[in-house]
């Protein structure tokens, strides 16, 4: 049997991460994998997280599952912090997942089972991992188009153009905030003609919000997948704790799906049947943590503060490397990164300049240019500035 399998295309991120490793020279800069780091490079532990540790630790009595779509209160505490209201709960059916990647996955399994002739619409470019569990399920994907490699920013009229051609019945995978790999995001103005364009042609939206908070606040970041789920009848949200909790190992997600007018019982019913064929009992562990945050008021105090403190930090690198850039360049052309959101952003550098960078410079980005903002610091944003001017970018 298993001498008929084949190789599998490598991860070009993984692959990235283990030449980064392989690199001796002491100061390489990493770039690819996305994860938040502070200052001394390292990715902490936030305070709110360790004390609702500390207080679970304590108060815990069993290790006892939980529930197929885990605890009813993490549901309430993650519909509240996403939709804010937008949406009446009884409409809302929800499901732990095991990271966001998790809620993605059951997400495209209800789409197969729901509708197996539906399409899904994905940006180009989009989140890489998109791509392959759609190829994995054997869902046809459309690409839209989404970034502008000339401008940095999004192209909005070819993205508007190819969304009109989705059919009723086919899904619309949207960036609700800091949208991965670009850092470009849509105005609230360019929401509306997306939430309008939804409304014309039927297609259902699947939201995949995975950095609430890192953007513009929490609220602004929620502002479009809120107004996205208030507009139509039928919504998906796949939303994940890893970033914004920066509980990336306890794999915390949630799949939201909004139902307007569809019997609740039957779609959570079909969430805990998901879950039941893949994974029976979703991870509570970061799920409990977020829950115990998020309902209490001086944790959740010291949550958002220690989160806006990460926030700001990212908009600081980001302006201080447009800065800079603008020294060396002369000019304002690299003007986008103050501007993008997120985690990260593509820069425009063609696959052999993202390869001069490296082996010059020991700058590790992925081949399309994608940079994680927050791998940098205070030493390293000089050194990736003369390496972009150097490679010609």
């Amino acid at each position: 049997m298993f001498e008929h399998l084949s190789a599998q295309k490598p991860d070009g991120i993984l692959m990235l991460m283990q030449m980064y490793r392989e690199d001796p020279r002491s100061e390489k800069v990493d770039l690819g994998v996305g994860v938040y780091k502070d200052a001394s490079g390292n990715t902490p532990i936030m305070r709110a997280i360790k004390a609702a540790e500390q207080q679970l630790w304590e108060a815990e009595t069993s290790k006892s599952y939980v529930g197929l779509v885990g605890d009813p209160a993490f549901s309430d505490a993650m519909i509240k912090l996403v939709l804010g209201g937008a949406v009446a709960r009884e409409d809302v059916a929800a499901a732990a997942t095991p990271g966001g990647t998790g809620a993605v996955r059951q997400a495209f399994e209800l789409i197969q089972m729901a509708r197996p002739e539906a399409r899904v619409f994905v940006s180009n470019p989009t989140w890489p991992n998109h791509l392959s569990i759609l190829d994995h399920l054997g869902i046809e994907k459309m690409q839209y188009r989404y970034f502008d490699d000339s401008t940095c920013g999004v192209d909005f009229d070819g993205m508007i153009t190819d969304l009109k051609t989705a059919r009723a019945g086919d899904v619309v995978l949207l960036h609700g905030c800091c949208h991965n790999p670009t850092g470009a995001n849509l105005t609230m103005a360019q929401w509306r003609d997306v939430i309008a364009v939804l409304q014309e042609t039927g297609a259902v939206p699947m939201i995949d919000i995975a950095y609430q908070g890192f953007g513009d606040g929490l609220d602004a970041d929620a502002a479009a997948t809120r107004a996205v789920a208030a507009a139509v009848p039928e919504c998906l949200i796949a939303a994940s704790c890893s970033k914004n909790f920066g509980i990336y190992r306890e794999r915390t997600g949630i799949l939201m799906m909004v139902a307007n007018g569809t019997d609740k019982a039957i779609s959570q019913g079909t969430l805990a049947f998901l879950n039941r064929q893949n994974y029976s009992f979703p991870p509570d562990h970061g799920a409990r943590l977020v829950t115990m945050i998020l309902n209490d008021d001086a944790l959740c105090a010291d949550w958002m503060t220690e989160l806006e403190d990460v926030r700001l930090s990212m908009l600081g690198l980001r302006e201080q490397l447009a800065q800079a850039l603008q020294q060396r360049a002369g000019s304002d052309r690299f003007g986008f990164l103050a501007e993008h959101r997120g985690m990260f952003s593509r820069i425009g550098a063609t696959p052999e300049q993202v390869v001069k960078m490296r082996e010059d410079h020991g700058i590790y980005m992925v081949g399309d240019s994608r940079m994680n903002i927050a791998g940098l610091n205070e030493q390293s944003i000089p050194i990736l500035a003369d390496a972009i001017i150097a490679a010609g970018v």
